[in-house]
């Protein structure tokens, strides 16, 4: 193999900084090669014994570790034409082998003859977990298949991978090409002086601009892009209607006209999955996602759907109704079209509690919430967070690198940080991914390693990230994510960390994490003024826990309305009947929305979560999650907040139950181990002040 190809690494970090398009191909050629001769060794070894089949099986995932995932990573961070052509030449050998790995026949007979045998009774929970999964997961893959049906279900694997690659490329393109330029002072009334910084910086850096006299925060151009950092605060800023309607419609309506179009790739992609469905001898692609779940069907997700969404609408209706009152008293006529809600919207939390995202901003520097973060896992978990940037080859200049170590200072795990908005290149959203696995085998024992990847406000000139409060609250949540791969105490990779964790689970520690951005000892621990060192005043504190429920039924209903409308698309739509995709999003948004959207919204044509992601028919698991989150963090409250070592104390609990098991054993039963009862709604309708609704 060739020595100067990052992609054929083995050991420690990818070089991600010397990962080049052209070396994808040569790679991947060599990788599946390889892997290919692993899988015979697997698909030959003796029956019933676990090392012969699952050691070569163990091969191919490192082979994939540093072969291949490097390139999805750089696809989300680092996206270029040349990296995009490379990657979809070599996307459909790699569902191939995925698909041969998969149906391969003697690999099923090897994991059923495990289960069968008499070794069963002494094998590990993760033992059984890992087969019960590799023996669905072949099922699921159409190891049952033969001739043209099995033919038929590897051309859909292709042709759904596929356009899942192409949506996302098209969601990133129309995000990218949009720009609104200010060039009237008075048109920049009202945007917050880290707006302009950002949008100045954002006319200036563009490519026509080169040559232009810089824009000035003071004068402008001001440059108003799609992405949240810009498009969110110039919804609840920006006083001028007219430019908020344009930004507003070309949001709803990203990758929706044009060569760029995600209509028909969702109609093809609705028609595919429920072609595999019928493959499969699965009703509908909901029956085939809730297989894989923690809900036990879709009566469960549909009977908490029905829960919330009881316990908000009315508060939502008048929600709206309080801040159309607003609009109405300073010269606003008649109702609120959707480019006012947010700005009107953003008047009334001013004037209920007094106090503006803005105001907050220069309290959270970055630095200094990382700071508070990494204390707060130190308090809870007896995990500390050291620099080691030298350590690692980055993507970008602005990504770092820490590692992890636990109470008798053992170094378990590291983590890469990418923490800024960089539109131009990188996908937006926050999320975390696995750049390496943990696994104990006989020769070696390979730390996790996570990617941590948010889209916050960078940094401007001389002034430092400052993080809005929901930059912070994502901040949290992602590092959640990180917490429950990179503590996990499973030595086998495939139930370690987040792996094999059913879906509708796996938001419970990110989730769960947001909670303590309200908990004051942690929140002014790290909301410190930036140029001055001030606290930040209990006052404030204060302000921002009472407005934590601010338009709270609102939210929620949002979030029931993308779930319902997922489960609807994914169970009884008819993807080959005369009702469409908008029609369909357009009567549950009736039912969950007291502002319908508009005739034209094509918000589906974006929503990558089920179309790109691994959300399909799987979105309601935020809320599930988030039920789980609230009444997790419920144990600590009982436990008393302000009671040190009973806090550490759950921690410890619930480090090594949540974050510990991973995917090693059922969800609810490692739940039911930390909190000693099932969980139910309670918590979460308190914190979101919808109790008494319910």
């Amino acid at each position: 193999m060739s020595s100067d190809n990052p992609l054929l690494s083995r050991t420690g970090l990818p070089a991600f900084d010397a990962i080049k398009p052209e070396h994808i191909e040569p790679a991947v050629t060599a990788i599946l090669k390889e892997c290919a001769e692993h899988l015979a060794t697997a698909e030959a070894a003796e029956l019933g014994h676990w090392d012969s089949v699952m050691t070569p099986l163990a091969n191919i995932d490192l082979l994939f570790e540093y072969g291949w995932s490097p390139v999805n990573h750089l696809l989300g961070v680092g996206n270029s034409d040349e990296l995009r052509k490379a990657h979809e030449a070599m996307l459909p050998q790699i569902v191939n082998f995925s698909l041969e790995l998969k149906q391969s026949k003697p690999l099923y007979e090897r994991f059923c003859a495990l289960r069968d045998s008499a070794d069963w009774k002494n094998m590990s929970s993760a033992q059984h977990r890992i087969l019960t999964q590799a023996i669905l997961s072949a099922e699921q893959a159409g190891i049952a298949l033969e001739g043209p049906e099995r033919q038929r279900f590897n051309e859909i694997a292709q042709s759904l991978s596929q356009i899942a690659s192409d949506f996302s490329n098209n969601v990133l393109d129309e995000t990218k090409a949009w720009h609104l330029d200010i060039t009237a002072k008075e048109d920049a009334q009202g945007l917050p002086v880290s707006f302009r910084n950002m949008a100045a910086a954002a006319w200036s850096e563009a490519e026509e601009n080169k040559d232009a006299a810089p824009a000035t925060p003071q004068d402008g151009p001001w440059r108003v892009k799609l992405d949240a950092p810009s498009f969110g605060p110039f919804m609840e800023h920006g006083t001028n209607r007219d430019l908020r309607e344009q930004a507003y419609r070309a949001y709803v309506t990203r990758a929706s006209s044009g060569d760029k179009d995600n209509t028909p790739l969702i109609d093809q992609l609705l028609k595919l999955r429920q072609e595999k469905c019928t493959l499969l001898g699965y009703e509908n692609f909901a029956a085939l996602s809730l297989s894989r779940k923690m809900a036990a069907d879709a009566a469960a997700v549909q009977k908490m759907s029905d829960d919330l969404l009881a316990a908000s609408f009315e508060g939502g209706k008048k929600e709206l109704q309080e801040v159309t009152a607003l609009a109405n008293e300073n010269g606003h006529v008649g109702d609120l079209a959707h480019w006012d809600v947010a700005f009107w919207a953003e008047r009334l939390r001013e004037q209920r509690y007094a106090f503006t995202d803005e105001e907050l901003r220069p309290y959270f520097s970055l630095e200094r919430v990382l700071d508070g973060l990494y204390s707060l896992c130190h308090r809870l978990f007896g995990i500390t967070v050291k620099s080691a940037d030298e350590k690692a080859k980055v993507w970008h200049k602005d990504v770092r690198y820490c590692e992890v170590f636990n109470e008798q200072g053992q170094h378990i795990a590291g983590f890469f940080l990418d923490p800024y908005s960089r539109p131009e290149n990188k996908r937006g959203g926050a999320w975390m991914n696995d750049c390496i696995g943990r696994a104990v085998t006989a020769t070696e024992t390979r730390l996790p390693v996570a990617h941590l990847i948010c889209n916050g406000t960078p940094p401007v000139g001389g002034t430092p990230s400052l993080m809005t409060f929901r930059e912070v609250e994502t901040l949290f949540h992602e590092f959640g994510h990180g917490l429950q791969h990179m503590l996990t105490t499973v030595d086998l990779r495939d139930v370690a960390g987040i792996s094999g964790v059913e879906w509708d689970a796996v938001e419970l520690p990110s989730q769960f994490m947001e909670n303590w951005c309200y908990h004051r000892p942690t929140l002014l621990g790290m909301a410190i003024h930036h140029e001055t060192g001030e606290v930040l005043p209990d006052e404030l504190f204060e302000k921002i826990c009472k407005a934590r429920t601010y338009r709270a039924a609102s939210t929620l209903l949002r979030q029931l309305q993308f779930g319902m409308t997922d489960m609807t698309l994914h169970s009884t739509f008819d993807p080959n009947g005369a009702e469409s995709v908008f029609d369909a999003h357009a009567k549950i948004a009736e039912k969950t929305s007291p502002l319908p959207p508009l005739p034209e919204n094509r918000f589906l044509c974006a929503f990558s979560h089920i179309f790109a992601g691994g959300y399909a028919a799987g979105y309601y698991s935020y809320k599930w999650a988030e039920v789980l989150s609230a009444d997790a963090f419920s144990a600590f409250e009982e436990a008393g907040l302000d009671d040190e070592a009973a806090v550490a104390a759950t921690g410890r609990k619930f480090r090594d139950t949540v974050l510990s098991e991973g995917g090693s054993r059922h969800p609810m039963d490692i739940y039911r181990d930390f909190r000693g009862r099932e969980p139910n709604t309670d918590a979460l309708l308190r914190h979101s002040g919808l109790a008494s609704a319910s």
